[in-house]
This record gives structure tokens, sequence and C-alpha cells, in this order.
């Protein structure tokens, strides 16, 4: 179960070049544009994908991101950090993404949820309507996303609509 903790809204419109080239030859639907950031270094290539796609489309953009507590707790039950920090930094780096928004003309909003992140992507993704999700892959070896999971691929297969997988040039070489 997911949870809804925060958000900020910026509105404005913008033409720009055509970025996807369906092969029926019309431009689909997309009004609604779903980011799913850790708005980390790893997600940079999935959130300039997420701009470039709602700028041609003149479509709306909406970065979520979520809070696994799970993640925050080190062995032996200490945190590295609380939650409310957590929130606190995904805030910061959520406002740059509204203040993109505001420069580069795409009508950008965030939410930040509390969950496990792949089904709190899929929930949000439901409840707000979104017409395709941008999400970042790490690039894993199918020996690590067997271990570990990959919320990308978690989400390709559960999501309500179209999944744009942009893999992450952090860490790769060549």
């Amino acid at each position: 179960m997911s949870s809804y903790l925060s958000g900020t809204e910026a509105r404005s419109t913008v033409a720009a070049p055509a970025a996807v080239r369906p092969s029926t030859g019309s431009r689909p639907a997309f009004r609604q544009i779903m980011l799913a950031t850790d708005m980390g270094p790893a997600s940079a290539a999935a959130t300039d994908e997420a701009f470039r796609l709602a700028g041609a489309l003149g479509a709306r953009l909406l970065a979520v991101s979520v809070i696994d507590p799970r993640t925050l707790q080190l062995p032996g039950g200490r945190f590295r950090s609380r939650v409310d920090q957590e929130r606190g930094r995904l805030e910061e780096a959520a406002a740059e993404l509204v203040l993109r928004g505001r420069r580069d003309q795409v009508a950008t909003s965030f939410l930040i949820w509390e969950g496990d992140p792949a089904e709190s992507i899929v929930d949000a993704a439901k409840s707000e309507g979104a017409d395709i999700i941008v999400v970042g892959s790490h690039g894993r070896a199918a020996l690590g996303r067997a271990l570990i999971g990959s919320v990308s691929d978690q989400v390709v297969r559960h999501a309500p609509c179209p999944v744009m997988v942009v893999r992450s040039s952090v860490g790769r070489t060549g």
C-alpha cells in the first residue's frame, strides 16, 4: 500500500520537434507522462528523455519518487537516514525538476510516495491517469536482476500503460 506524501506544480506549454514516431503515422495521445525517478544520477537519462518527450508532445510531466523505508535501515537495526530526511532530499530535487519544467515550458509536477517502489509507481500511474511511464534502468546483468529484482522490470510487467525504460549511462564504460 502506498501513501501520497508531497507535491507541487508548475504549468506551461511548448511546441517542440516530434520525439516519437509511432508506426501508425499519428501521434499517440500522451497527455500525462509519468517519470518514475529516485532523483539520483542513475535517473538522469530517464529524466532527460521524459522532459524531451513531454516537450515534443505538449504533455504534462508528473515525476514520482518513492521512499522505500526498508532501504533506509542498516544491518543491526540502525537507520542511515530517517524517512523525513529522505523526503526533504527528494523535495529539494523535485523542486529543481519543477524549475526545469518552467525553463523548458513543460507543465511539471511531482509526488513523493512511501512504500515498495514498483508497487507505488504502478499505483501512482493508475491513480494519476498516466498515459506512459518513463523509468530508468541501472542496466544490471540478468543475475543481478534475479537476485535483487528490478523495479523497472516489475513496472513493465504490472503497469496499466506503456512503459519506456531508459538505460542509465552511470557506471557504464565504452
